[in-house]
């Protein structure tokens, strides 16, 4: 049930590095065509850094690692669910096509040998988490899963210093890339601290030792902070996602549908400046998750 594009499987058999994108951006994140403008800008950027890129979807009930032409394009067309680890089973049995999230790509990353994956935000501990225990099976992803991602911390309509501390509990390695602050996603800083790496090869031998000297089964995440031509002020962004969540309690938004809808009143709220970040920070984490890609394939190749 899995089909691998063959530039990615060629990729893999020659241990080249590979980078994996998700695909909930293009089919639950962005609007037709800006999304597949989106997702054909992150390929470009890991392919300009020396890697192959992975994106991966689910499409007819067919695991795809590595989309077609003509796969992106329906996926970005849609209509297309939104896939997490846990549902992935029932919709391959229900042969359906769709976008899957960060905790779904990275089980498949896992199974195929994928150990770089780069998004946007990862999902975390949500707020009013004491009311509605709603947390991101992504945590649970990153703990079981031994696949580095790249993304700028978590989404900012989550609690992140819960998040912090969920990450903190199950045990998942976090650092900054040149920073020593878990990014707030529209914003470079937080009063969060993290330890901070200097560059890529620091991040490779961090991956040896998690998986190799340790054999631990954790994921890590390395967090880069969003370009800082394109952060959005804090004050603006906490008054439109306080607005969002009130909306989406009034309208008795909950479970997968919240994030969706909590991002388009962003979108609404900011005329489309919160879209642009989005994009352009997915883009710079694509770009760095090659880099860290090139070098962990030259630091395995010497410890092989």
């Amino acid at each position: 049930m899995i089909d691998v594009l063959d530039r990615v499987a060629s990729a893999l058999a020659d241990a080249a590095p590979v980078v994996a994108l998700e695909t909930t951006i293009i089919t639950h994140g962005l609007p037709y065509p800006a999304n597949i403008e989106a997702a054909r800008r992150f390929e470009q950027a890991i392919a300009n850094e020396g890697a192959v890129a992975a994106t991966i979807g689910v499409v007819d009930g067919r695991v795809r690692v590595g989309l077609s032409p003509d796969d992106l394009e329906s996926l970005a067309r849609g209509p297309a669910d939104k896939i997490q680890a846990r549902s992935l089973p029932l919709a391959l049995q229900r042969q359906v096509s769709g976008g899957t999230t960060v905790s779904a790509t990275m089980e498949i990353a896992r199974h195929c040998g994928i150990r770089i994956f780069a998004t946007g935000g990862i999902g975390g501990v949500h707020r009013g988490v004491e009311r509605t225990g709603d947390i991101s099976e992504d945590l649970h992803a990153l703990a079981r899963c031994p696949v580095t991602i790249v993304s700028s911390g978590a989404k900012a309509i989550l609690d992140l210093p819960r998040t912090v501390e969920a990450l903190e509990t199950l045990g998942v390695p976090v650092v900054g890339y040149r920073t020593e602050s878990f990014p707030a996603f529209y914003h470079r800083g937080s009063s969060l601290a993290i330890p901070r790496v200097e560059d890529t090869t620091e991040i490779a031998g961090l991956m040896l030792h998690t998986w190799q000297t340790l054999r631990l089964r954790a994921g890590v995440l390395v967090c880069n902070a969003p370009p800082e031509e394109v952060e959005l002020p804090p004050e603006q962004v906490s008054e439109w996602i306080d607005r969002a969540l009130v909306e989406a309690a009034d309208r008795g938004i909950s479970g997968k549908a919240v994030t969706p809808f909590l991002l388009a009143f962003l979108d609404r709220a900011s005329q489309g400046v919160t879209v642009r970040t989005n994009v352009a920070l997915a883009e710079s984490n694509a770009r760095l998750a090659a880099r860290i890609a090139v070098e962990y394939c030259r630091l395995r190749s010497l410890t092989a």
